[in-house]
């Protein structure tokens, strides 16, 4: 027993993103024994099926429990930073806001921009014979978020409904601000509850992206990959200029002063992290301690930390817009004007501020934006079957993205309001 405890200690005092690279180094060579044992048939084969989806749990477990935890910590942090934080000087949100917005606009319009001058095309099922339902119009998209702020918390939750939770979370915060100091001290030990089960998750996180990373290559093989590699580069390459372009122009525009001292900083010590994650509510905490790290407002980066984990998703904008131009792309007879990237601009956008907070969560805003185009579910579905193939590198280069801006907006917020 002491030895098991010895090796846990370890495990758990271990360097994260080392651990990380180990079990994606691990991963990739089981899938890789895998597909070619499947490749060369016989008793061999279903041998290494029965290991390799043996391995895989452990991915199943890890996303699992992300997207678990990642509704009830957003309801808990945000109603908990309202119930107990004293707002009397706490400026700067509305600046935080508006900044969150505009990347996410400016992040889904960079994507359509990288869709035209690099278009890529991908081999679906069913495109001849595919009925193609109604374009789906902005009073649509607004409507359903309308009804999804209204949704029961209890649903919301269960349903991974962000919208919804930070709307319940607010009110429910603002509704008890005047209650006694003891329920506030309880408010205040669950959140910190809440928090390190969080980070317990993300320590597992090593075996999580190891089943991972074994049945998407086992599947798939070398080959099956090479086809996306386009993707893959249009999407990483958006999301940089995000970054490393739209965001540091944004700063200076806000600040007048060098942004990239502070957008290195935030790629250092928290995009990393977000990037082995591939959770941006799961990275909450880091951004938390950053913030603290830079001496920024606790009043302010308490709540916008949180909120930007389901409003600041522009690495998210990015890669519905290109997903969807994708699919478009890829069916004949369907033209895009500059009306239609306009308005696929502002849906990504919004669809991207209810996209959730974990691995994966914006792939399943797809089918929104192909719906403008009147793509049907059935072929939207294919490309986000897709978009989980190639998430292993997307997803985590999107949450990186939309988590260290988090860090970047809030300290812009905070050192220019008085």
């Amino acid at each position: 027993m002491s030895a098991v405890c010895n090796m846990a200690r370890k495990f758990a005092d271990g360097n994260l993103i080392v651990q990380i690279l180990i079990g994606i180094l691990l991963g990739a060579v089981i899938g890789f024994w895998g597909n070619a044992q499947v490749v060369s048939g016989g008793e061999s084969a279903e041998l290494a099926n029965k290991i390799i989806n043996s391995i895989s749990i452990l991915g199943s477990l890890f996303v699992g429990a992300l997207k678990a935890v990642a509704p009830i910590l957003i309801f808990v942090l945000v109603a908990t930073s309202i119930i107990t934080k004293d707002f009397g000087n706490a400026k700067g949100m509305q600046k935080v806001v508006v900044l969150y917005l505009v990347s996410t606009f400016l992040a889904a319009c960079v994507a359509v921009a990288a869709s035209f001058l690099f278009p890529v095309e991908l081999v679906l099922k069913g495109i001849e014979s595919a009925a193609m339902s109604a374009p789906q119009n902005v009073v649509d998209v607004l409507k359903d978020l309308m009804f999804k702020i209204v949704q029961n918390p209890l649903q919301a939750i269960a349903t991974g409904n962000y919208i919804g939770i930070i709307a319940w979370a607010v009110g429910g915060g603002i509704a008890m601000r005047g209650c006694s100091a003891e329920t506030k001290k309880v408010f205040s030990d669950v959140s910190d509850g809440v928090t390190k089960i969080v980070r317990f998750v993300i320590r597992l996180a090593p075996f999580g992206i190891f089943g991972l990373v074994a049945i998407s290559i086992h599947e798939t093989g070398f080959e099956a990959l090479k086809g996306y590699f386009k993707l893959i580069a249009v999407l990483v390459g958006a999301m940089l200029v995000v970054a490393f372009i739209v965001n540091p122009i944004i700063a200076f525009v806000v600040t007048k002063k060098n942004p990239f001292p502070l957008i290195m900083t935030c790629i250092k010590e928290s995009a990393v992290t977000a990037f082995f994650t591939r959770s941006s509510a799961a990275n909450i905490p880091v951004n938390i301690a950053l913030c603290k790290k830079l001496g920024l407002k606790e009043e302010l980066y308490s709540i916008s930390i949180p909120l930007g984990a389901t409003i600041n998703m522009a690495g998210a904008a990015v890669t519905i817009s290109i997903l969807a131009l994708a699919a478009v792309n890829s069916i004949p007879d369907i033209t895009v004007t500059f009306g239609d990237a306009l308005l696929l601009s502002f849906i990504s956008a919004i669809g991207a501020c209810g996209a959730s907070g974990v691995a994966g969560g914006s792939l399943l805003l797809v089918p929104l934006a192909c719906a403008l185009f009147g793509i049907s579910n059935d072929i939207a579905m294919q490309v986000v079957a897709i978009g989980f193939i190639i998430g292993v590198i997307q997803d985590s280069v999107e949450t990186a993205v939309n988590s260290s801006s988090d860090v970047v907006f809030t300290a812009i917020a905070s050192q220019t309001t008085e």
